[in-house]
Parts: structure tokens; sequence; C-alpha cells
């Protein structure tokens, strides 16, 4: 079991990527491991591991046009 995969997937989940999207990235060893290489960087250049979700989220927000998934049924 990959306990550094565990934490950064586990992470990101709490900057609202939704599960889907982590878990294509996850099943995908060019994209994990370019998450990984930005993730270590982050970590490198000073940020905090939350820091580095945060970071990565923003920008998979960004280049993806997906919203955040907060996990709340809107009420209709």
């Amino acid at each position: 079991m990959d306990y550094k995969r565990i934490t950064m997937y586990n992470r990101l989940r709490d900057y609202f990527i939704p599960a889907a999207v982590l878990d294509e990235i996850f099943q995908s060893h060019k994209d994990i491991t370019t998450l990984e290489n930005a993730y270590d960087s982050l970590i490198q250049d000073g940020f905090s591991e939350d820091g580095a979700a945060e970071k990565i989220a923003k920008l998979v927000f960004e280049e993806t046009g997906i919203e955040p998934d907060y996990g709340i049924d809107e009420e209709e």
C-alpha cells in the first residue's frame, strides 16, 4: 500500500477535487507520476502538504473547467 499516494489523494479531496477525477488520474501511470512530481516539487519549494494540495486543486479546476465537489446536494 502506498501511503504517500493515499495521503495525497485525501488531501486533494479535502480541496474538493471530485473523486472521479482523482480516480482517473491515479489509474494512469503518466498522470500519477506528473502529479507526484508536482506535489513533491511544491513541498521542496516550502509549501506544506496542504498548501501543495491547494495549489494543485486550483490548477485542476482552472485547467479542466470543472467545479469543486463540495458534496452538498442542492435543495429544490
